[in-house]
């Protein structure tokens, strides 16, 4: 099934259960395929491109109800982290950071990478190999501890 008639899918359902914070993010799914699919030269959306789609629907969310905090508005980071798990369901079983440390290492041995002047080539590889199982934000950090030791 497309991650576009999945989305309509749970729509149906969060319109009937009156489920707004559910539907509000299955909305903002459906309008960024819709989005994707009518730029300019678009082509059929591949599952790569559906899944950095959600990936990026979730940072934005997380990263605004962060924000949010930062300002003591706990009422409005709320419903955003609640958009971000509604959304995340789209979205491969996440690794461990245990896991990711593992796959780093395995590519970092792979690559012989020795220092802080290969993170690029590390990261390269590990974004490919992690996209959609681990968030960039998490994989370079660990690419970066494990470099500079």
């Amino acid at each position: 099934m497309s991650l576009e008639s999945e989305v309509m899918t749970q729509m149906k359902a969060a319109m009937r259960s009156k489920n707004t914070q559910a539907l509000e993010a299955l909305r903002a799914v459906k309008g960024e395929i819709l989005k994707a699919k009518t730029e300019s030269g678009a082509k059929e959306l591949t599952e790569a491109d559906e899944l950095k789609l959600v990936q990026k629907l979730v940072k934005q969310r997380k990263d605004s109800a962060q924000i949010y905090r930062e300002q003591n508005r706990e009422d409005l980071a709320k419903p955003e982290e609640e958009q971000a798990e509604v959304i995340a369901q789209f979205l491969p079983e996440q690794l461990s950071e245990a896991e990711i440390e593992e796959k780093v290492e395995k590519i970092i041995q792979q690559t012989e990478a020795s220092g802080m002047q290969d993170m690029g080539k590390v990261m390269g590889i590990a974004s490919k190999e992690l996209a959609g199982k681990a968030d960039g934000k998490t994989i370079s950090t660990i690419v970066r501890k494990k470099l500079s030791n």
